[in-house]
């Protein structure tokens, strides 16, 4: 018998600017450097329950959900939802990294690009977008990161028609990968989106996007395994740039069939108290065994946003990476 969990959400409106509070010998340390708030499958809170199976689904699940749509179809948005705060809600709670999965429908002759997990969303892409850089006008001091990843279904057309959108909307708002992303640099330049795209040619082409950022994705069912992968990834050491350590669990058949009455929240929210303990144990910092963004799901739940953020105050004084033989070493908030 499982457990009962707190499965309420609640969102925090303390955070819409916390980049723009955060003291000033901060200001010329690398975003890549400072502990950064993220979500996963950023908008699965609005996935289409009448939408079909999208295009990247096994033949087994399209299959099953064809001939079984009224079992099948409620057990995929259950265990597809990672999130139920709105794209807006999250960012005035205070995310600042957005996990974009895009696609486009198959057989749909329109241009138009949706977000997907496993299910497309009932939003377009080029809605969404819009949203953000409303949001970025009346928060001029801070900085947000897309994550554009997957592309189901995208050809190069669409591709190049993706890319025209962002840069129509953001234009001089999109921060070129030569630039050295300090928060001083940003403001001075009014830089506010950081655009990562994992189509490595259109990377190659465009000046404004960045190259994909690396996810740790730990593929655990169990929260011990997660940290117990998140360790392992550390101790090999955090890429030079932007990544991602995603706090993330992930079901697979079994444990959906042993949970019959289970559901993604659920496998959630209790993992996060050993999660929320994780989290408060990291550094910031260039230092091999650092963090840089930390996203999950379901992010108005449980104080997550700010127990990331407030990693940040531990720069205030030399920066300590707890790292394999880096005994009582220390270094300046300044360094990058």
């Amino acid at each position: 018998m499982e457990a009962p969990v707190q499965t309420s959400i609640h969102q925090c409106h303390e955070n819409g600017q916390w980049m723009s509070q955060l003291p000033e010998k901060l200001w010329d340390v690398p975003l890549y450097n400072l502990a950064l708030p993220g979500s996963h499958d950023t908008m699965t809170y609005c996935l289409d329950k009448t939408s079909t199976v999208s295009g990247n689904e096994s033949k087994l699940v399209k299959f099953l959900n064809k001939c079984m749509p009224c079992i099948v179809h409620p057990i995929i948005m259950k265990w597809s939802t990672t999130q139920v705060l709105t794209v807006m809600e999250q960012l005035e709670a205070g995310v600042r990294y957005l996990d974009f999965r895009i696609a486009h429908k198959a057989n749909d002759p329109s241009m138009n690009l949706y977000f997907v997990h496993m299910v497309y969303t009932t939003v377009t892409v080029q809605d969404i977008l819009w949203e953000v850089l409303r949001w970025l006008e009346t928060h001029p001091q801070e900085v947000v990161i897309l994550a554009c990843r997957n592309f189901d279904g995208l050809t190069r057309r669409l591709h190049c028609h993706l890319i025209s959108c962002i840069k129509e909307i953001f234009q001089c708002k999109l921060c070129p990968r030569n630039v050295v992303p300090t928060l001083r640099t940003l403001w001075q330049h009014g830089h506010q989106v950081i655009v990562s795209y994992e189509e490595d040619v259109a990377v190659e082409e465009h000046c404004e996007l960045w190259p994909a950022i690396p996810y740790w994705w730990g593929n655990k069912t169990a929260t011990r395994a997660l940290i117990q992968y998140l360790e392992r990834m550390k101790r090999m050491g955090r890429p030079e740039k932007f990544f991602v350590a995603g706090i993330n669990l992930t079901e697979n058949l079994r444990y959906i069939l042993v949970h019959p009455f289970g559901s993604l929240k659920k496998m959630t929210l209790q993992s996060l108290p050993c999660l929320k303990i994780w989290i408060k144990q990291q550094y910031p910092g260039p230092k091999k065994e650092c963090i840089n963004i930390i996203a999950g799901d379901f992010i108005g739940n449980d104080d997550f946003v700010k127990d990331v953020i407030e990693l940040n105050t531990k720069i205030n004084t030399p920066l300590r990476c707890q790292s394999k033989g880096a005994g009582t070493n220390t270094i300046s908030s300044s360094t990058s």
